[in-house]
């Protein structure tokens, strides 16, 4: 593998020429510190002192995360107002430990309040996979600087599936946790129940390596896939199939059809059992709407003006949950949780499209009333994970044409065994790509 030091400066020079995608996907480029980062991975590779498989490493971070000396605007034009943060946020802190080299800050939606990847106010890169289609969102810069090879692994926040919408939309792979797991100190709060912190990578063992670090390990124990005999995928059948793309269907069917000859058990049963309590939830309100606006209190905002106005709408709609909806929601979803605890099998996982749709183009979403149709269908099945605190990732399916991907749901708190099943999938999904070409 080549220096740090020579990776870094092909990522940046990547950053500079993509014809303007590059800095889109990006809201700041800390090129001088990463440098030093850079050079002194080498001199620890160099004296056999490697810090872990994070060392060296080009990580990018979204723009949510306090990075010392930098305003934490979290995609906002109301927010760059603030004072620039006093320390890094506490996964930056682990990052930085872990000898990773932080090269920038990526682009996001807005208060990471919508799933496409538009922003008004920064502008927005086009999906790598084709320029003239939304990337997914929130963290939208986080996917593009990994596929365009401007950073190995992007840390992103996923709230209703923002780091695996992108990673579906985009050809990605992206984790997120089981809630609590990795520290959302220092990172701006959409919802504070349900925020969780995670990476975007090209494949699951770098996943599973940030995840390491994320959570506090000590970034040495390499990812081993699990045997294909020691779990089984279920097919999450009912309404998170509804209104799935022709080319999501036969994507989905072929990956479960590698995923049989590679020896893993699939069987299928109906979600919507569980749904029916989530549906609860959602008759009275969103957890974003509500917790949100409480962020923003505390910024001293109070006043939407200059707020995206597709953010703006999403917004307003909490403001008129009462405190008893508010608590009948909590309540609502500790037992939507618990069903599904009960329901799932410790070795079983659950298994459906990420999305229904691929990625929609650029001019078909300006319109506010597409883009809320867009943007309610890719969060529809992620968001699932989120309501039930589990931890799910998404993997692109191996295919022609625009990316798909494949949404698995393990156990709560089952985040590395998830992870070593979904590695064991990867490679079930690659085993064969003759007819792809």
């Amino acid at each position: 593998m080549a220096s740090a030091t020579d990776r870094l400066q092909t990522a940046l020079a990547t950053i500079e020429a993509q014809s303007g995608q590059g800095r889109l996907a990006f809201t700041e480029v800390f090129s001088e510190s990463a440098k030093i980062e850079a050079f002194a991975a080498d001199r620890r590779a160099a004296s056999g002192m490697s810090k872990g498989a994070l060392d060296g490493r080009i990580v990018s971070v979204k723009a949510l995360f306090d990075v010392a000396g930098t305003v934490t605007h979290s995609g906002s034009a109301v927010l760059r107002k603030l004072a620039p943060a006093e320390r890094d946020a506490e996964i930056i802190e682990r990052l930085r430990a872990a000898g990773a080299i932080i090269i920038g800050k990526t682009q996001m939606t807005e208060f990471a309040f919508s799933a496409l990847g538009t922003n008004p106010h920064d502008g927005m890169p086009g999906n790598p996979r084709d320029r003239a289609r939304v990337p997914g969102g929130s963290s939208s810069g986080a996917v593009v600087s990994v596929i365009d090879a401007m950073a190995d692994i992007a840390i992103g926040s996923d709230t209703g599936g923002s780091l695996r919408i992108p990673a579906a939309l985009s050809g990605a792979v992206g984790f997120k946790p089981t809630g609590g797991r990795v520290p959302t100190a220092g990172a701006f709060s959409l919802s504070s129940s349900l925020d969780t912190v995670g990476p975007i990578a090209t494949s699951v063992a770098d996943c599973a390596a940030a995840d390491q670090i994320l959570s506090g390990g000590c970034g040495t124990a390499a990812l081993t896939a699990a045997d294909p005999g020691t779990f089984r995928l279920t097919i999450g059948r009912g309404r998170l199939f509804a209104r799935c793309d022709d080319e999501v269907a036969e994507a989905f069917s072929r990956a479960i059809a590698r995923c049989r000859a590679a020896g893993i058990a699939v069987g299928e049963r109906s979600l919507d059992p569980i749904l029916e309590y989530t549906d609860r939830i959602d008759k009275l309100g969103t957890f974003p709407s509500v917790e949100v606006a409480a962020t923003l209190a505390e910024f001293g905002i109070t006043s939407l003006d200059g707020i995206d106005p597709k953010t703006r709408a999403r917004i307003e709609a909490g403001r008129t949950v009462s405190a008893t909806d508010y608590v009948l929601m909590t309540r609502h979803r500790q037992a939507a949780i618990a069903a599904f605890d009960q329901s799932l099998a410790e070795d079983e996982i659950v298994v459906v499209p990420t999305t229904p749709i691929v990625a929609p183009l650029i001019a078909a979403v300006e319109d506010p009333v597409a883009f809320h149709e867009a943007n309610g269908l890719v969060l529809r099945n992620p968001r699932i994970a989120n309501l039930l605190d589990c931890p799910s990732i998404s993997l692109p399916i191996p295919r022609p044409g625009l990316p798909v991907g494949l949404m698995l749901i393990g156990c709560r708190n089952g985040d590395r065994r998830l992870l070593a099943a979904t590695a064991c999938v990867e490679a079930a999904l690659n085993s064969d790509r003759s007819g792809e070409c």
